[in-house]
Formats: structure tokens, sequence, C-alpha cells
């Protein structure tokens, strides 16, 4: 099954455009090194472990929390790592960055007259370390965190809740995401144009997206 969207977008059937931020708007390179390097190199050294051991008795934590609010939340990393993670992710917030030609893109789509509203999976207080160092705010309608909402985006009972704050019809919607999981319920919930981002993360290849038309990056979105 694909997206009734599989051909050209109509813009004159879009009213809003939703976006997700990581893998989307920014580089997800950024959470992968931060995830996969530098929180099991820190957590791994005050245990005597190296960052390849680490990384493996981590790997089991962050599996079984795949896909609800926990695997997002840093309240819950630091308490499961005894870790700031806080801390750490705002040292190293000049490694945030936006993937080439998504502020061009967002631009576009506030010439269209198109409503540009963020949501994420992204804990608040990620959400507003890289929205500082990005200046994302300047580019968007709106922002929004699921957290307040109590469900991540991979939940058909977010979007109700969502639509309730932001309202939106699905009808007339495009939504951006990287991630299967998540697109796959904005499908189920109804928003009618869905466009997959097959390369997320810059420094590592493209993927495939069954089911959903695919976008190696928004710049190519028209």
């Amino acid at each position: 099954m694909t997206d009734r969207a599989a051909g050209p977008l109509d813009w004159n059937a879009i009213d809003t455009v939703l976006l997700d931020m990581d893998g989307t708007l920014l580089d997800l390179g950024f959470d992968n090194w931060f995830w996969q390097d530098y929180v099991p190199e820190i957590w791994g050294r005050r245990r005597g472990l190296s960052k390849e051991a680490a990384l493996a008795a981590l790997v089991p934590r962050f599996e079984a929390a795949r896909g609800t609010l926990a695997w997002y939340c840093i309240d819950h990393w630091s308490r499961e790592f005894g870790l700031d993670l806080r801390e750490l992710k705002h040292g190293v917030r000049e490694r945030v960055a936006w993937i080439p030609g998504a502020e061009a893109f967002l631009a576009r789509l506030a010439a269209l007259g198109k409503r540009r509203v963020l949501v994420t999976n992204a804990h608040p207080e990620t959400l507003a370390i890289k929205a500082r160092h990005v200046e994302l705010a300047g580019h968007l309608d709106a922002v929004y965190s699921t957290h307040p909402f109590g469900l991540p985006k991979e939940d058909v009972a977010f979007w109700p809740r969502l639509r309730a704050e932001c309202p939106f019809d699905p009808a007339r919607t495009l939504f951006v995401d990287d991630s299967l999981p998540v697109l796959a319920s904005a499908r189920a919930y109804g928003i009618a144009w869905l466009r997959a981002v097959r390369r997320p993360d810059l420094s590592r290849a493209a993927r495939d997206t069954p089911g959903f038309t695919g976008v190696d990056s928004v710049a190519e979105i028209a």
C-alpha cells in the first residue's frame, strides 16, 4: 500500500506541513553519534569497559524502550545510565546541524503560504538545546514535542491529541518523517500526503522506504 500522493504533490490541496526534526530537518548523524559512540564511551569508561563492550551492554536497554516515549526521554536515560544527559548534549551542541536544503525548503513553504509545524518525539529539553543552536523557531509557525501529549508519534492515538491542540485537516496535510512506523501511524490516522526521508543521517547511505514515497531529503520535495 502506498500513500495517495505517490506522484507529484498538489500544493493547492495542502494547507499544513507537519515536519519531523531529527533526520528530516536536522542531520540524524548527531543523534546516532551521541547514542552509539559518545554515551557508550562515557558510560563504559566509568565501568572499565571499552566503548564496544559498553554499547553491547546498552543496546538491549535501548531496544526494550523502542517505540515508547522512554526511548526519546533524556530523564529516563539519565536515571538509567547515571549520567547528566542534558549537560552532555549541551556540551556537544555544536555538532547539531541542518540537513542541507532544509532551511530553503522551509522558506519555500512560507512563500507558498503553507503552515509549517514541527512535531518531534524529542524530549522538550533536547528540543530546546537544538532549537536554540540552529535558530529553529524562526523557520516554523509552531513547534511541538510529543512528551506533553503523553504518547509518541508511533501511537495512532497521538494524532487526535495533537489535532486538538493544533487544528489541521488530515486530508489537506503533508507529513514528512524518516521513521516508517511513525509514517504508518500517520497514515492510519488519515493524513493524506506522506513523504519518507531516505537519508536521515548524512554519513550513511540512503535507505529503502517500502510502502512510502521516499526522498533523500526535504530539499527534493516539490
